[in-house]
């Protein structure tokens, strides 16, 4: 008979899979997503991000309350719940009945149904993992269940290259069977392996605060990214100004409110632990280094290089996830290696050289020119997912191994919340540098490139005027933004044009060559800031100390090399 913690870390790693999967695949399927529901990408932006951060966005500010919920009323049984609840959310996106801004709607309120169910799956694998191994195993399972997490946010890269060739609706399909087997095998198979306190009370005040403040920091993150009057970015908009002000109070309150109630929504002594609060700050770093810098990667492949390599805007969506493959060959090669190394010798000098290799292969990055040979490109991914591998799985079992397990669910939580908030607040910085960096040089890149074709000065003019984000991101959606914009100025425009004039302007290299100097030069930034995140993070790996395992007694054992069971 298979013992009852296999079960447990073969059901879990499923709905991570599944979970990380659906976080990235719309990125890739965004153009057959935007064509089945008629949306145009340059009058769009705002549908753009909502679709790739609400999710996010629901499941990071969930997070916390669930796990907090998990360790009251059951981990399994708010897991099973979230498995229903994710796949309803996949069966709902899968039939969007409406196109226009409608479908667009009805796309982003299905995905937070999503991330709901993803909150509490992200909330409780590793909590129930923990509950369900020794402590000399811990790091192995988490590491087989971190790697299910970082593979799949790869996986679904290329995963939604392919079904979207298909059909748009087969990239939210696909999660719908394997979430009804998910379903229904955790409901059959898995049980509570800790004490259910139904006794106690809710936070009801320290919940309003966390999750009202984390909300408002991230939609004002998001809002902030959306053209503001004549700005090309919304952070002069008084909206966004009181959002992220009023969510930064909300947040500093929580602490405060914490102290106060007898049984707060999270411990905060836990980080009064050194590993708990060395590894919980490694995280957060580590997020934002690359969450999104993955995604400039992506606009990178898809807006440049690919077009410059003969593939059409088409096609340039799916052979992007194809080519970011090396990265998840990465992760797997040392995933799972990493986490059953610190079980045996604690997590503080993997972690340590995990970010360092991974802030070693964005410097690798700045090296490169935007018509790069794909080699060194493939090479420097495969470190990055070597060193993101050796990292993730020791940090997450020192997370885990010191805290008590009456605050497992919590501090499952949390580690989830400061990973998703990172990656969120990634993709906003990031997305932040490159359109501000694009604003002041792409426009006059464009004119000059235009002109020299042979155009007149005043339609050379008017692609001064484009906005960087617009035509960014029609790249990015597999469209070419040079015959979008010509379209946009109308058919007298197009018909006044030389045909071999219109021929160059419309081809597949005159975009790609106008912007790879200006990208280059606002990603070589954010590579460089990534770095410098990624040595802050090894910097707080080296401060944890040796190995902690949180024992029954309630005290912290100092342990080296060797742990015994507790």
């Amino acid at each position: 008979m298979v013992q009852y913690k296999w079960v447990a870390l073969s059901n879990t790693t499923l709905g991570m899979l599944m979970a990380s999967i659906d976080a990235t695949i719309v990125l890739i399927a965004m153009p057959a997503i935007f064509r089945g529901i008629s949306i145009d990408p340059f009058s769009s932006f705002q549908y753009l991000l909502w679709i790739m951060f609400g999710y996010s966005i629901v499941t990071a500010t969930l997070l916390v309350t669930f796990g907090r919920l998990s360790d009251i009323y059951g981990r399994v049984k708010l897991y099973n719940l979230g498995f229903a609840i994710f796949t309803v959310g996949s069966i709902l996106l899968s039939l969007t009945p409406s196109i226009g801004d409608a479908g667009a709607m009805e796309l982003i309120v299905f995905r937070l149904v999503q991330g709901v169910g993803a909150a509490f799956i992200f909330s409780n694998s590793g909590a129930i993992i923990t509950d369900a191994f020794p402590e000399n195993e811990r790091g192995k399972a988490l590491g087989i269940n971190q790697l299910a997490f970082l593979a799949g946010s790869l996986i679904g890269l290329v995963l939604g290259g392919v079904l979207a060739v298909f059909d748009w609706r087969l990239v939210f399909l696909v999660s719908v069977p394997v979430g009804i087997i998910g379903t229904v095998w955790s409901y059959w198979k898995l049980k509570e392996q800790h004490i259910v306190r139904k006794k106690q009370k809710m936070d009801v005040w320290g919940n309003i605060s966390f999750g009202a403040g984390l909300t408002l920091i991230l939609l004002g993150i998001t809002y902030g990214l959306i053209p503001y009057g004549n700005s090309p970015m919304g952070w002069s908009n008084p909206w966004v100004i009181s959002s992220l002000v009023s969510g930064a109070v909300l947040l500093v309150a929580f602490p405060f409110i914490e102290s106060r109630v007898a049984e707060p929504m999270f411990k905060l002594d836990l980080f009064k632990n050194r590993m708990f609060a060395t590894a919980n700050i490694a995280t957060f770093l580590s997020a934002i280094s690359r969450g999104g810098v993955m995604i400039m990667l992506v606009v990178l492949l898809q807006g440049v290089w690919l077009p410059l390599h003969g593939f059409s805007y088409d096609s340039a969506p799916f052979w992007a996830g194809i080519f970011m493959i090396p990265m998840s060959i990465g992760i797997a090669l040392t995933g799972p290696l990493s986490g059953w190394l610190s079980d045996k010798h604690g997590a503080r000098v993997l972690a340590t050289a995990g970010m360092i290799i991974t802030g070693i292969a964005f410097l690798a990055f700045t090296l490169l020119p935007a018509n790069f040979d794909y080699l060194p490109f493939a090479i420097i991914l495969l470190v990055m997912g070597i060193g993101n591998g050796i990292f993730m799985s020791p940090n997450m079992a020192s997370v885990m191994n010191s805290c008590p397990a009456e605050h497992r669910g919590a501090a499952s939580g949390l580690r989830s919340t400061l990973q998703n908030c990172g990656q969120t607040i990634s993709q906003a910085i990031f997305f932040a540098i490159i359109i501000i960096s694009l604003n002041t040089t792409l426009p006059g890149a464009l004119a000059t490139a235009v002109a020299s074709t042979g155009c007149p000065a005043q339609i050379a003019a008017a692609f001064s005027h484009t906005p960087a984000s617009g035509a960014l991101f029609a790249a990015f959606l597999g469209y070419n933004p040079i015959g979008t914009l010509l379209q946009a100025m109308g058919p007298t425009v197009t018909a006044s044009l030389p045909q071999n004039t219109l021929n160059v302007l419309t081809g597949q290299t005159f975009f790609p060559n106008a912007i790879a100097s200006p990208f280059m030069t606002a990603l070589t930034q954010a590579f460089v800031i990534a770095a410098v995140l990624c040595f802050l993070a090894a910097v707080f790996s080296a401060l944890r100390g040796k190995k902690y395992v949180y024992s029954e007694n309630g005290s912290l054992e100092n342990k080296t090399t060797k742990t015994t069971s507790t």
